[in-house]
């Protein structure tokens, strides 16, 4: 007797747990949909705005330094060399900016049983993704059509460069998910301790020609190493042996782990602040 109740309650248990799969999912794409439409309008134009947008500021600053930049470090072309640089930089970005404001973004929303931060965070990841992969897509495609770049372009580094920026973007925009709605104050430090990225992540130089001891400290700096695996991956002479991707994928799944942790502890506190 005492199997079959158990039987019987897992039998009943079993489709709640599929009834809140399945509101997870709706929800998600729920949210997704109220992105696309409050950020760029309630038109497929609106989204389309969303992806000519970065292609058209990172063309315009491509074409900007091209001009004072003739001679790249490495390669013939400077317009495919900042870009292999500034795609995955404005990624990482766009991404981990968007993920940081999920709470206050969804925080009406979140009143409701219905919509958990889970779905709020898992809704701007998969959104802002597919967005910066045409935007990477269109950038590199234009570019190499029009412009004698004399490179080699491999998908699959290409591809793991993209995945190492989504990787340290998550990270960084869950920790500061929490941090952010913790700590008001939070958003204003770090606005001014990222300003420098710009400038120490490999968008105008080489890592190998960074003089010691700077190298060193440039090291842990997760965006040299996406940066220099996309460089990797279209100058096939380029070697860049520094580049470590267990370095940040250890990062950024760090991260993720601790910033999910403080979200599940303390989300509630934070809804009600």
């Amino acid at each position: 007797m005492p199997s079959t109740s158990t039987s019987a309650q897992e039998d009943l248990l079993r489709p709640v747990h599929k009834q809140r799969s399945f509101a997870s999912v709706r929800a998600i794409g729920a949210l997704i949909l109220r992105e696309m439409s409050t950020t760029n309008g309630r038109t497929a134009h609106g989204y389309l705005w969303a992806v000519a947008e970065p292609v058209g500021g990172i063309i315009l600053l491509t074409m900007i330094f091209s001009v004072g930049f003739r001679s790249p470090p490495i390669g013939t072309n400077f317009a495919i060399f900042y870009a292999t640089g500034l795609v995955p930089f404005m990624a990482y970005m766009s991404i981990s900016g968007k993920v940081a404001m999920s709470i206050q973004y969804s925080k009406a929303l979140l009143a409701y049983p219905a919509v958990t931060f889970m779905d709020a965070l898992l809704a701007r990841i998969i959104f802002n993704s597919v967005t910066q992969i045409l935007v990477a897509y269109l950038i590199f495609t234009g570019v190499y059509l029009t412009q004698e770049t004399r490179t080699d372009p491999q998908i699959t580094g290409i591809a793991l460069s993209m995945l190492m920026a989504f990787t340290t973007a998550v990270g960084i925009g869950v920790i500061n998910c929490f941090l952010f709605a913790a700590f008001a104050w939070w958003q204003f430090v770090w606005s001014i301790l990222t300003r420098p990225l710009f400038l120490i992540s490999g968008l105008f130089f080489i890592f190998d020609n960074v003089p010691q001891p700077f190298q060193d400290y440039l090291w842990f700096n997760p965006l040299i190493h996406v940066v220099g695996q996309m460089r990797k991956s279209f100058y096939p002479s380029y070697v860049g042996d520094y580049v470590s991707p267990i370095y940040v994928f250890g990062l950024g799944l760090t991260l993720i782990a601790l910033g999910l942790a403080l979200l599940i502890r303390y989300h509630r506190d934070l809804l009600h602040s």
